[in-house]
């Protein structure tokens, strides 16, 4: 019986482990998600989990302010810069800089 609870608790600490080092990741890419500056061609690029948390830092950056903005925020940016960033010209244009003329010449 003490090596069951000894495997069992080998486990459960495997999975303690497991999932810090998981949660150190998402610490260790929000610290270096760019927001704003990142490139269009690395932004189309991103999972859905990655352009959320970089739009959110973006939203940051141009409102000042470290609280987390409203969901609705982050979603209606999202489906900007998707679009924007989807037909720029210039593929190293940063998500803070895509607009529409960006679309039609190369900036």
């Amino acid at each position: 019986m003490n090596a069951t609870l000894s495997r069992t608790g080998r486990t459960g600490l495997a999975i303690a482990a497991v999932a810090l080092v998981l949660a150190g990741c998402t610490d260790v890419q929000r610290a270096l998600n760019r927001g704003g500056d990142t490139p269009c061609s690395e932004y189309v690029k991103q999972s859905q989990d990655e352009k959320r948390m970089t739009i959110t830092k973006f939203v940051k950056q141009q409102t000042k302010d470290d609280h987390e903005p409203a969901g609705t925020v982050v979603d209606g940016t999202m489906v900007s810069v998707d679009v924007l960033c989807g037909g720029q010209r210039n593929a190293d244009t940063p998500i803070k800089n895509a607009d529409v003329a960006g679309i039609f010449i190369n900036k």
